[in-house]
Order: structure tokens, then sequence, then C-alpha cells
């Protein structure tokens, strides 16, 4: 099941906690012609800085995601359960409305995320090195996350549609036991769908890390050991 890129981006806000959003939208970007810097440096310096920032941003966070336990101890990317699971219906008097058993739920799916993650993180890294980048400068002296929020908006559901065959072929050869209990308390519910609704929180996470680690890498950029980030952020 593929994912229109306008629905998940009208369903799925930036701003989370704070990391991704600010004041920054994508006509803000649009606002500083090209060829405009304040150090004289050039634009293809400052795209090469912007692309160098998404390369480390994304790297790190993905490294910290498909780590064990990687969404579960987050700050950011933690993912809830599904709104899927809170369906109400007769079957949500038992077993469903346990919080005990909610937590477990919530907890392997966050697990499960870990395998969506590594779906996705290829498809993240191409982007990075072929997109196009304009008003590269805007982007620099921009939001905390604003990298992040211009290359969330140019690949759309494009990590929603890597990860669902993967997140879906996961909970359909591992059979996990949580999982099949859930799904069996909710009728007309199956793994595809179940694999869907993860798939869409799990891009949301992941979405927050990258923004995360943008933001620490602005703010430290001498831990990046990147020269360039390190001239362009005064690290």
């Amino acid at each position: 099941m593929l994912v229109d890129r306008y629905a998940v981006n009208l369903r799925a806000p930036l701003g989370r906690r704070g990391v991704l959003g600010g004041g920054l939208g994508l006509a803000g970007l649009l606002v500083l012609p090209a060829c405009t810097t304040t150090s004289g440096l050039g634009e293809y310096f400052y795209v090469d800085a912007v692309r160098r920032l998404l390369e480390a941003s994304t790297r790190n966070a993905f490294a910290r995601l498909t780590a064990p336990e990687g969404f579960w101890d987050s700050a950011v990317a933690r993912i809830e359960l599904p709104v899927l699971f809170g369906k109400r219906g007769s079957v949500m008097e038992g077993i469903l409305r346990s919080p005990a058993f909610r937590e477990r739920l919530q907890h392997r799916l966050n697990i499960i995320a870990e395998d969506g993650a590594r779906a996705a993180a290829p498809v993240v890294a191409d982007t990075v090195r072929t997109i196009g980048i304009e008003n590269a400068y805007a982007l620099i002296t921009g939001e905390p996350s604003a990298a992040t929020t211009f290359l969330r908006a140019q690949m759309g559901a494009a990590l929603v549609n890597a990860m669902i065959p993967e997140l879906q072929d996961i909970m359909r050869i591992t059979s996990d036991p949580l999982v099949n209990q859930a799904l069996s308390l909710l009728a007309g519910v199956d793994v595809a769908q179940a694999a869907h609704a993860l798939a869409l929180e799990a891009d949301n996470a992941i979405w927050y890390e990258i923004g995360a680690e943008e933001a620490a890498i602005r703010r430290d950029p001498g831990k990046s050991g990147d020269p360039v980030l390190k001239r362009v952020f005064g690290g």
C-alpha cells in the first residue's frame, strides 16, 4: 500500500517538542535570493554545507534509531501506540484496555520499528546525495531544524512507502504474539493495516530524531568532526 505524500504531510505537522518547526515554512526559504550571503563564501559553499549537515544529521539519527531500543529510548522518537489500537468496541473491554498490555504492545512496536528505520535509511541517504538545494544560505541561517524540514518536504511519503513492506514482512514472519493478540481483538484489522499505521508513526519519529540531530550539530558543530560545518556554525 503506497501512501500519498500530501496526505502524510497534512496528517503529521513537523512540530514535536520543538524539534521540527519554529517559524520557518517553505515559503520563508524563498525570501532570500540564492546568491545572497553575508560572508562572501558563495552559494556553492553553502549548498555543500547543507548537504554535509543533512548527511551528518541523518547518519546520526539512523544510528541511534536502529540500535537496540533505539526508538524506545529516544527523548523525541518514542512511538506512541498507533490510533489503530485504540478503536472502541465491545472487545476493547478486554485486554486492550489494560495499561500493562498496552505498554508492552507499545514497546514491542517500537522494537519492530527499528527494522522499518533500516529500510528507510538508504532511501534518505540517496536523496541527500542527489537532492537539488536552492537558497542554501537561508537553510543554514534558518531555524534549528530548517534543513530537516526542507528534506522532509522534498521526500514526502518516501519513508512511509519504504517501511510498509518491511514492517509487514516482519510482523508476518515473526508472528509476534503481542501483535497477533492485539489484532485478533480488532475486527477487520489485519497485518497490512497494522504495518501501515506503524509506518506512519515511525515516519514522524524518524524526522523528529533527524531534526534533533541537526539542532545538536548547529549547537556544537565541533563534535561533527567536519571542518565545513565547524566553519559555518562557528565550532
